[in-house]
């Protein structure tokens, strides 16, 4: 088997774990009502409810201590040794949930199954992120980083459309009592059959010929500095990214249906053609990259999430058509395509080869934990002042303008560090332009 069908097969093996990653998320949601009901105290449906969102936030309290944890394993036993664990940990709490018996059945211990399930799920993801970054970019051909890891975050998108798609699909098709009573399973058990999948494709396939190199020197080598401002920055890139994306993305066709004025169907539909449109253009902006550079296309999306959000809300409360609200939605779905394509790549590029994932996943997952602790705070502010809210996310994107200014320490104009062969003169004028020197 030639390099580039090798890496294709790597590439294939690390996006399906981020499948289901977010596939869980939007089933979960999607069905949290109907969680509610089954496995919590009858009763009081509201508490219910927010219990259930609340075994759900659980999840992302254990992604950092999974960071750190399968980010270590990652760097010391291998990206292929560290998402095989993940991928199995995932397929054991997504079909721990699937078959939980009712609260009806076991009484307290339904909400504590689920419980621990999320904290399965939590912890795995917590080093899924990571390791699968870093194992597409290491394993993508020279010159082609930023188009092979560009479909990490495709397969983000891909998770929500099949989550969602397998959720319209048995409302569909199932009666309302069914659903209820043991239709909402369904997507849990076809989650844990797709990790199946994915262990069977990452038990056959190897760690990259940069890592295997990089872990052979690395006894022979001396101790290095913890790049503390670098995974500060990475940090700060997390922030943005996840803002992006479950508040433009996840958070919208709610705000659309309360404040636009959107019937349900409607805002389900503009949301999900701005995500069609999103896993469209992710993959050519990563190819962009590669010709053009990172920075520009990262820079480009900055500008847009200052500018943007308060035109877009502003319309959006006075009251405006469809098709205007669509056009919206496309609108920001090109600007988080102009930051997801270059994102893997660029963020990936911050560290060397040697603890790459885990300060990579520790990034990550501060980001979510952060997302998590504000999560709150936004929906209030949302429902309370609207339009307080829209300065949220042009802070977020003046933010991100900051994390993407050129440094002389950080990202994309790194001088030496084992992941940059420095080859030629050439090599410095590249980074300054936002080029990435060849991964050694």
């Amino acid at each position: 088997m030639d390099q580039d069908a090798r890496s294709r097969r790597a590439i294939a093996a690390a996006i399906v774990g981020n499948v289901l990653e977010w596939y869980d998320f939007i089933v979960y949601s999607y069905f949290a009502t109907t969680i509610a009901t089954v496995l919590f105290p009858p009763g009081d449906e509201a508490a219910a409810l927010l219990e259930t969102f609340a075994a759900f936030g659980i999840g992302f309290v254990a992604r950092p201590v999974g960071a750190i944890v399968i980010g270590w394993i990652g760097d010391k036993r291998g990206r292929k040794a560290a998402l095989i664990l993940t991928i199995a940990l995932m397929a054991g709490g997504t079909a721990l949930v699937g078959l939980i018996p009712s609260y009806g059945s076991i009484g307290v211990l339904a909400p504590i199954i689920l419980v621990l399930a999320r904290l399965m799920q939590g912890f795995s993801v917590g080093g899924e992120w990571g390791n699968s970054t870093a194992f597409m970019v290491e394993w993508a051909p020279e010159g082609r980083r930023g188009f092979y890891s560009s479909f990490q975050q495709c397969s983000l998108v891909a998770g929500l459309l099949l989550g969602s798609g397998i959720a319209a699909l048995l409302n569909t098709v199932l009666a309302t009592d069914t659903m209820q009573a043991w239709g909402w399973r369904i997507p849990f058990l076809i989650g844990s059959m797709v990790a199946l999948v994915g262990i069977y494709m990452r038990r056959n396939v190897e760690d990259s010929p940069i890592y295997r190199q990089i872990a052979s020197e690395q006894a022979a080598s001396g101790a290095r500095s913890l790049p503390i401002v670098e995974t500060a920055q990475a940090f700060g890139f997390m922030i943005v990214w996840a803002v992006q994306f479950y508040i433009f993305l996840a958070y919208m066709p709610t705000f659309t249906q309360k404040y636009a004025g959107l019937g349900s169907a409607a805002a389900l539909w503009s949301n999900t053609a701005g995500l069609l449109l999103l896993m469209a253009a992710i993959p050519l902006f990563g190819l962009l990259s590669d010709r053009v550079g990172r920075k520009p296309l990262l820079i480009a999306s900055c500008v847009a999430f200052v500018v943007l959000p308060y035109p877009i809300f502003t319309a959006m409360l006075g009251g405006v058509s469809f098709i205007s609200i669509l056009s919206m939605q496309l609108l920001v779905g090109l600007a988080i395509a102009l930051y997801s394509g270059p994102g893997a790549a660029a963020i990936a590029e911050i560290f060397p080869t040697r603890g790459r994932t885990t300060f990579l996943s520790i990034a990550n997952g501060r980001g979510h934990l952060w997302l998590a602790r504000n999560g709150v705070r936004e929906a209030r502010l949302s429902d309370t002042s609207p339009r307080m809210s829209i300065f949220d996310r042009v802070l977020s994107g003046g933010s991100c303008l900051v994390d993407s200014a050129p440094n002389r320490r950080g990202l994309w104009n790194r001088k030496q560090a084992d992941i940059f062969v420095v080859a030629s003169p050439n090599v410095n004028s590249r980074q300054s332009t936002g080029h990435c020197a060849p991964i050694d």
